[in-house]
């Protein structure tokens, strides 16, 4: 399998504890990339990317995503497979449960790459979110908040799903 970029805010407790899982699901193919550091060479250097993109506030990409937002409009992205995974409290703000996943998956897609791991929603409850695809939101979405007894299943069932679909 091909180098997967891993990149998530370092500096963030639940998603770099998602990150780690994930990280250790997949093994020595991963690298650890900082998105507070994240450069646009470091980003083209993966064929296949995961990224932590957490809801922040009402609906809003974290400032470090939201920061390099610009560099990913001016970068083309055909031929590459991207996964995001992102946290939402779908009790807290359930009318914009995390929606940080689906507005990077726009961005990605309009710049040409390929989204792999959406997943059910059914399993979920909430008023509305920009992640959605029909039945299913365009990442995985986690709730530490509410439903932390799932994340750890939820990661290692996405995780075998990806690997599939990034062709390994």
């Amino acid at each position: 399998m091909k180098k997967i970029g891993l990149i998530y805010s370092f500096n963030t407790k639940k998603t770099s504890h998602a990150a780690k899982k994930i990280g250790e699901e997949l093994g020595d193919v991963v690298t650890h990339v900082n998105a507070e550091t994240l450069t646009e060479k470091e980003f083209q250097s993966f064929d296949n990317l995961i990224l932590g993109v957490p809801t922040w506030f009402d609906g809003e990409l974290p400032n470090y995503w939201d920061e390099f937002v610009p560099a990913l409009e001016d970068l083309k992205l055909k031929g590459k497979k991207m996964a995001i995974f992102g946290n939402g409290d779908q009790k807290g703000y359930p009318e914009n449960f995390v929606d940080g996943i689906g507005i990077m998956g726009k961005l990605l897609e309009s710049r040409g790459a390929s989204l792999v791991g959406f997943t059910s929603a059914k399993d979920y409850t909430f008023e509305h979110s920009q992640a959605l695809r029909g039945e299913e939101f365009c990442g995985l979405a986690l709730d530490f908040e509410n439903e932390s007894s799932k994340v750890n299943a939820r990661i290692k069932k996405w995780v075998e799903q990806v690997k599939k679909e990034f062709g390994g």
